[in-house]
C-alpha cells in the first residue's frame, strides 16, 4: 500500500464511520516505532507506522485510522481530544475504535540480547547491551557473573 492508497482509505472511513470529510494529509511515516499512529495538532495531518499494517494486516490498519481520526474529528470541533477526556471515549466506543493498539511482534523478539548468571546463587541478568563480567558482580550475593 502506498501513500495514495492509504489516503484514500483514510478519506472513505472518515465518511462511512464519521460522516465528515477528511480534508487534510495521512501519509506512512517510516520514523514511527513505539506508535500505531499520530496525529499532529498543528497541520492536522495524520502518520501511520508501516510495519503494523505489514505485521498485522488491513482490520488493524483501520482501527488505528479509526482512532486517529477520532483525534482529527474532535480536536477541528473543539471538543475534548486527549485519551483522558470523556468525548475522546465515546467517540471511540461508538465507531469501535480501538484504544491501544496491538504490539509488535518483531519488537518483542529484539528485547534481550545478553543473558547472564551468577555463579553462586543463579540470579539471571537480561541486557541489551554486553557488559564487562571482571569489573562487576552479583547485586544479590555478590559472586562472579558469566555469560550464558
Amino acid at each position: 500500500m502506498n501513500d495514495k492508497q492509504l489516503q484514500q482509505l483514510v478519506e472513505e472511513i472518515s465518511n462511512s464511520f464519521f460522516h465528515k470529510p477528511f480534508c487534510h494529509q495521512a501519509v506512512f511515516n517510516p520514523r514511527l516505532r513505539s506508535t500505531g499512529g499520530r496525529y499532529l495538532l498543528q497541520s492536522h495531518n495524520i502518520e501511520l507506522n508501516r510495519v503494523y499494517y505489514e505485521e498485522h494486516g488491513l482490520t488493524e490498519l483501520e482501527g488505528i485510522i479509526k482512532h486517529e481520526l477520532c483525534h482529527y474529528h474532535l480536536h477541528l470541533e473543539g471538543k475534548g481530544y486527549k485519551h483522558r477526556d470523556r468525548d475522546f471515549k465515546s467517540l471511540l466506543k461508538e465507531v469501535g475504535a480501538p484504544r491501544h493498539c496491538t504490539p509488535l511482534i518483531l519488537k518483542e523478539n529484539k528485547a534481550y540480547k545478553y543473558v547472564y548468571t551468577c555463579t553462586s546463587c543463579t540470579q539471571v541478568f537480561k541486557r541489551k547491551r554486553s557488559m564487562n563480567i571482571s569489573r562487576y558482580v552479583c547485586g544479590k550475593c555478590g559472586g562472579k557473573i558469566k555469560e550464558i
